[in-house]
Formats: structure tokens, sequence, C-alpha cells
């Protein structure tokens, strides 16, 4: 297990590899931001997750926030129900590549892998 794995037993764990990108693409923005993470209706199996960067000031005193290093990564408590152990991870393979979730709330996840049940 990594180190910011083992930063956060609990709620939304992220990879090395998905914290370097993020981390890339926050830097891409030129701002400081955090990550917010979460499901929304929709989707090939009933629910699709969402991620995007966000002001810290948007941060709720509702949501559950996970530092990473000093990277936030952000989630509502709605979301959270469904989301609770999460692991965020990143592969740049050029086939298949991307963030890819690996959520053990999921009953069913669609072949893409961005949405589930």
């Amino acid at each position: 297990m990594t180190q910011a794995t083992q930063s956060a037993k609990r709620g939304i764990m992220i990879s090395d590899a998905a914290l370097a990108h993020v981390r890339a693409l926050r830097e891409q923005q030129g701002e400081d931001l955090c990550l917010r993470v979460g499901v929304r209706q929709g989707g090939c199996s009933g629910m699709s997750y969402t991620m995007d960067f966000e002001s810290l000031e948007n941060i709720q005193e509702t949501d559950e926030v996970f530092d990473y290093d000093g990277f936030q990564v952000v989630c509502d408590p709605k979301s959270m129900l469904y989301l609770y152990g999460l692991m965020l991870d990143y592969n740049n393979a050029l086939i298949g590549g991307g963030f890819q979730f690996t959520n053990p709330n999921a009953s069913q996840t669609c072949g893409c892998g961005k949405s589930f049940s």
C-alpha cells in the first residue's frame, strides 16, 4: 500500500499515480483547487461518477475532506454513501487508460467503468 492510501484508510482513497496526475492537472489551472468527487443519476448502469476541480471556498461544512499531502479530495455526504471505500487510480495506457474507479459498494459496473449500480 502506498503512502497516500495509508494516510486515508477511510472514505476516498487515491493512488500515487492518480494523485500525481490530478496535481499536474491542477497546476495547469494555475489556482489552488481541490478535487470534488461525487455521483449523479445517469450512465449505463444507473449512477455515474463525477470529478472536477473546485475552489477551496466552495467546500461546505458537511463535506468530507481527505487531505493527501496538502491536496484535498472533497465529497458531499449524499455521494459519500455510494463512494465510501472508493479507490481512485490512474493509468496512462493508450487503450483503457485514464482514471479508474474501484468501488466496493458497486453491485454492477458498466464496461467503460464510469458508471455503476
